[in-house]
């Protein structure tokens, strides 16, 4: 028989869809602050790239492979891409450390009803704890410069709670000693009573 699952300090353990959900809702605010504050950026970004695949695309319909005389960015492109980079890995920070630090949630995690506690207690984050998790999560956005290789260190960590058993801990989860947790329904704080569940709490 399998053993029970792990409730941590009596919480049940989220499920990974209520996290990918909780996860999209934030990349969506976090975005929406991205238009706001990254968009000219982004805008001249593109207009640096614009000639190069208007050009490609142009000889792509005539079934031309040729890439001789394409026209290139200028360098500026590439500055624009890094503060591009370095505005959004800054709102992303801003908008989740505090929060997590304070309550374990932030606006995705509270309208699904999750939260993230550590193993040790049910007590808040902290700022230490709550910048260890998101900056594994976090600061490879900063590597999509690299041929994107910080979006593919960032897709095996939000995959990692998948694999991992019995805690269901993401990478940024077990670097700061954190699990997400489901907040019950009824109240913000109290673990269920029901005594006919096996406790399983972590030590």
């Amino acid at each position: 028989m399998r053993p029970p699952e792990p409730r941590p300090h009596g919480f049940a353990l989220a499920g990974y869809g209520r996290r990918l959900t909780a996860r999209l809702i934030d990349f969506a605010l976090v975005l929406a602050l991205n238009v706001v504050a990254n968009g000219w950026f982004v805008w001249r970004w593109l207009q640096e790239w614009a000639p190069y695949w208007q050009e490609v695309f142009r000889r792509a319909s005539r079934g031309e492979t040729s890439a001789d005389g394409l026209p290139i960015p200028s360098a500026q492109a590439e500055s624009l891409l890094l503060v591009i980079l370095l505005i959004a890995t800054a709102l992303w920070l801003a908008y989740e450390v505090p929060a997590m630090a304070a309550g374990g949630q932030t606006v995705g995690k509270r309208m699904m009803r999750i939260r993230a506690v550590p193993i040790a207690a049910d007590q808040p984050l902290g700022i230490g704890r709550s910048l260890s998790r998101w900056s594994t999560l976090g600061l490879p956005t900063l590597l999509w410069y690299c041929a994107g290789l910080g979006l593919v260190l960032q897709l095996v960590d939000a995959l990692s709670p998948l694999f991992n058993h019995p805690l269901r801990q993401a990478l940024h989860d077990r670097r700061a000693q954190t699990v997400v947790v489901e907040v019950p329904q009824h109240t913000g704080s109290t673990p269920s009573n029901d005594r006919n569940q096996p406790s399983g709490d972590t030590p």
